[in-house]
């Protein structure tokens, strides 16, 4: 199973924040679509999204920690710029270790440097609890003869 094989089952909607937005409008958008993590994009009407970061859950702690409040603090100033990334036709052991290495939950996936969806590791998960479920039921079937 690959990473296309996840978006095609879960879509390949990602929500999106700007560069320019506080980290207020970052927390209310999580709660908003119980999300953890948002990508940071320029929206150019000519080259289309560009991807500059990601900002999630973590992020938001250690800047809270930092003890300015969220609504006075950019999205620019508190993001991931070094972006992990896979591609659609990563598999599920390939993103699942890329994800462990990186120490990351939320992986953007990119097709010719462009955008076509995300997968959490709830949903490398998923697939994988899935797959070993279809395994066990052949691998049963082919005992009992």
């Amino acid at each position: 199973m690959t990473l296309h094989d996840i978006l095609k089952s879960k879509g390949t909607s990602v929500h999106l924040i700007s560069p320019e937005s506080t980290l207020g409008d970052v927390v209310k958008e999580l709660v908003r679509h119980r999300i953890g993590s948002l990508l940071v994009c320029d929206r150019d009407p000519e080259s289309g999204e560009q991807v500059r970061g990601i900002i999630t859950e973590r992020d938001i702690l250690y800047a809270s920690a930092a003890g300015k409040p969220l609504e006075e603090v950019k999205v620019a100033d508190a993001m991931t710029r070094e972006l992990i990334t896979g591609s659609p036709e990563d598999t599920l052991e390939d993103a699942m270790g890329l994800m462990t290495q990186h120490r990351i939950r939320h992986l953007p996936v990119l097709a010719k440097g462009r955008l076509v969806g995300m997968v959490s590791i709830g949903d490398v998960v998923k697939a994988q609890h899935h797959e070993l479920a279809v395994e066990n039921h052949f691998m049963r079937d082919y005992i009992r003869g």
